[in-house]
């Protein structure tokens, strides 16, 4: 991804996942928002982008951060909201393990209370622990840990 695509994504994220009324976009129930509102957000903030600059950032998006709906022209985040959306995820099992990346000054709380959502609706967990590595770096000094994800799905846990 070039930086210009990296901005973009970032961009793109804070929208969809945080402040759609920063873009003057609208999110229907699950998050979704027409495409062309999208691109004229971002010409708007002088950064204007055509339809194939952002399917080649959704499409090459490292996390799979966002989805799009070709048939009805609406594309959304996929995970990660502070806003309130109803999201329409299909339950998954998960593998045996799965990684949550952090950073040090927060392990002993998580130690103490277990992993929480915080500002957002669901707990992030990584496939693989060098992709949660990567978002542990995001804040600082980074920790990674093994979260047993089948034994809690076990227990009634849910996964997407």
């Amino acid at each position: 991804m070039t930086r210009d695509d990296t901005a973009l994504s970032k961009t793109l994220s804070y929208w969809l996942r945080h402040k759609p009324e920063a873009a003057g976009l609208v999110l229907d129930l699950a998050g979704w928002t027409p495409i062309n509102a999208v691109l004229a957000a971002f010409a708007a903030v002088g950064r204007p982008v055509d339809r194939d600059g952002l399917l080649r950032v959704v499409a090459t998006s490292d996390k799979a951060r966002f989805e799009v709906d070709a048939a009805r022209e609406l594309i959304r985040a996929r995970q990660g909201h502070s806003v309130a959306v109803a999201g329409d995820w299909v339950r998954s099992e998960p593998p045996a393990h799965l990684w949550h990346g952090t950073v040090e000054r927060v392990v002993p709380a998580i130690l103490a209370e277990g992993l929480r959502p915080m500002a957002r609706h669901h707990v992030h967990l990584s496939a693989d622990p060098e992709t949660a590595r990567i978002v542990g770096a995001r804040r600082g000094r980074p920790v990674v840990l093994r979260v047993a994800a089948g034994r809690l799905a076990a227990r009634g846990h849910p996964f997407w």
